[in-house]
């Protein structure tokens, strides 16, 4: 092991550790991390640029400008009073109807889509019964990586896996769905018992929530017309985006300019909407995690972990779901997933192993619901986050990950019964 090597692991786990202490915002310390490695030679600018992930930072600007605008016209009220009364006014019941939403709208948009329309609706019925939002925002957060589990265009690991693999939407539904399922509505029911108690709602405000017209939420009828119609089609566009060949971040870019474009509204005033602090540290994130790409790090704990199981299959695919599960609760699964990727493919031509796609399946797998293990564990985690914090309210790296974690330990030993009884 290089200088370089040491001196990237070390950076690293002194930016992990302060983003951990909450002591400093995580944000100026995900910069700093940048800016240190930088100077430190360990990447340079060139090279740092590369290692950011236009494709997501594309994607979550664009749908950040969407929901924007499309909060203006009320539907997200609408649907929040929607929900309430279908629950009948009951925070734990609503708690599982906001998850069952963010769970499907993850699987057929994707995550990242998922949380920015459904957390402002979070938001808006919590403060009418007057309940604490987190809880709420916990679940939700789960939900939407769990139900991105399920499809090639729910995640970006599996976006990433599907082109190398040469596996197909229907695929991902086939192997991945079933699994999904399971983990979800085993998550949901532990999260309903452990929050029973803190989400409880005074009688008279669930009876008032029942007095609600959904119908008066909604401000302005033509803005919603032309926020739906970009809307979908942008979500067509994330669905056919194999077949036309187009980036994520190009669709959701496109419909974000089509619908100013629809609108004319004043762009100051919409990327004011813009989570910045959140997007920028991604970029900061992302440098930090390239220069443990540069130095070898990512490479050689992934090479060295493969070479322990001699090639054995069961074995192999064991690794790389626990590997990835781990590594994914820490480090932005969509470098490792790209380390992995030409790992896994030279493995099956040194090794002589024919088909792959247990091994692929293990990847996913462990890489999405690997992302629930802690709030960086997936950019829905952290945009949510982030969304948190502009409201006044504070969900703690430590305090997340003491829910999370374990759930997520669950989902993974769930993950590798399903693999031995259905893909093995």
């Amino acid at each position: 092991m290089g200088s370089q090597f040491i001196l990237a692991s070390t950076f690293f786990i002194l930016t992990y550790a302060f983003i951990v202490s909450e002591k400093i915002n995580r944000t100026v310390v995900a910069l700093a991390g940048a800016v240190v490695v930088l100077f430190a030679g360990l990447v340079s600018q060139e090279k740092a640029i590369q290692y950011i992930d236009w494709n997501t930072i594309g994607l979550l600007v664009g749908m950040m400008i969407i929901v924007a605008i499309t909060r203006r016209t009320g539907v997200f009220e609408y649907l929040a009073i929607k929900a309430a009364i279908l629950a009948k006014g009951e925070p734990t019941k609503l708690l599982v109807s906001l998850s069952i939403i963010t769970a499907f709208a993850s699987a057929f948009l994707d995550n990242v889509t998922a949380v920015l329309l459904v957390v402002p609706v979070t938001f808006s019925i919590c403060k009418q019964l007057q309940v604490n939002p987190v809880p709420f925002i916990v679940s939700e957060i789960l939900a939407c990586n769990i139900g991105g589990t399920a499809t090639l265009i729910g995640d970006p690991p599996n976006i990433m896996i599907s082109g190398p693999a040469g596996l197909s939407f229907m695929d991902f539904i086939f192997n991945l769905a079933p699994i999904a399922v399971v983990v979800f509505i085993i998550t949901i029911l532990i999260l309903r018992f452990v929050y029973s108690k803190e989400i409880q709602a005074a009688p008279e405000l669930m009876a008032k929530i029942m007095k609600f017209n959904p119908q008066d939420e909604l401000k302005d009828r033509k803005l919603l017309t032309k926020c739906l119609l970009a809307l979908g089609l942008t979500i067509l566009g994330f669905a056919l985006h194999s077949i036309l060949h187009m980036p994520t971040a190009t669709i959701a870019l496109g419909g974000a300019v089509l619908l100013l474009l629809m609108t004319r509204e004043e762009p100051e005033h919409v990327l004011e909407a813009v989570e910045w602090p959140t997007i920028f540290f991604f970029v900061g994130l992302f440098v930090v995690v390239g220069s443990l790409e540069e130095a070898g790090v990512i490479h050689w704990i992934a090479e060295s972990a493969l070479h322990l199981t001699g090639g054995e299959i069961v074995t192999t695919g064991f690794l790389i779901l626990w590997l990835s599960a781990i590594a994914s609760t820490f480090v932005d699964n969509i470098p490792f997933v790209a380390t992995m990727i030409p790992l896994l493919q030279q493995m099956g031509k040194i090794g002589g192993i024919a088909n792959l796609d247990p091994l692929w399946w293990s990847l996913a797998l462990g890489a999405c619901l690997g992302g629930n293990g802690s709030l960086v564990g997936a950019a829905a985690n952290v945009i949510v986050a982030g969304m948190v914090e502009k409201r006044g309210y504070h969900l703690g790296f430590l305090a997340f990950m003491k829910i999370a974690f374990p759930l997520m330990i669950l989902s993974i030993f769930l993950a590798m019964i399903y693999l031995v009884v259905f893909i093995y």
